[in-house]
């Protein structure tokens, strides 16, 4: 399975001619980095002195980054999976006006399917800046600049995954999903440029 992969394997599977990995796989590996660092901030605060306050919040905090971390490595797959059935109902057959039926419904299930799978991409990196903004204000001090790059890694694959988006809606003729996954979608981005700069300036703050 991809997600069994060493680094460079999987880096030069990105670079290679092959279409997946592509960004898809890319903005959930770079929301798992996210998370994998939100985890190393409460690792580095559950149970350390001075932090006896919060040590319920970041034991939650772990249990929370580590579920994520999961949900979007598995998330690798579920793009390689989504790309391939794309391309299956393009590879069709259409000669005859019934294949060409058949052929059409299948690439719009597939597509939507496509939407689906970055979209919920986006959502897992949004959980993961949410909760970087606790990691950097109450974490360990030693490790609040990694809170603040878990925060661009998750910035980075929320606005990644919102591209894959936004290409397969295009496609998609069925309006009423086609608004419905932009709406939650712009909800996710909803003043997701402010927080990020606000979250960053607190970690630029204690460093």
């Amino acid at each position: 399975m991809i997600k069994d992969m060493t680094v460079q394997t999987f880096l030069d599977e990105l670079a290679s001619k092959a279409s997946t990995p592509g960004g898809g796989g890319g903005a959930a590996i770079i929301g798992a980095i996210g998370a994998a660092l939100i985890g190393m901030v409460a690792n580095f605060t559950v149970g350390k002195k001075g932090y006896e306050d919060v040590n319920e919040e970041f034991i939650t905090m772990l249990k929370k980054s580590e579920d994520l971390r999961s949900k979007l490595t598995d998330a690798i797959k579920d793009d390689v999976d989504v790309f391939n059935q794309v391309m299956s109902a393009y590879g069709m057959p259409k000669e005859t006006d019934e294949q060409k039926q058949k052929r059409t419904e299948s690439i719009q299930l597939a597509l939507k399917d496509a939407t689906d799978v970055p979209l919920a991409c986006a959502k897992l990196c949004r959980e993961v800046i949410d909760l970087c903004e606790s990691a950097a204000e109450k974490g360990n001090a030693n490790v609040v600049s990694d809170a603040g790059v878990a925060l661009l890694a998750g910035y980075a694959g929320l606005r990644s995954a919102a591209l894959n988006v936004y290409i397969n809606i295009g496609g998609i003729k069925d309006e009423a999903f086609a608004n419905d996954r932009r709406q939650q979608l712009e909800s996710l981005l909803d003043g997701i440029e402010i927080h990020k700069e606000d979250v960053y300036e607190l970690v630029k703050s204690k460093l």
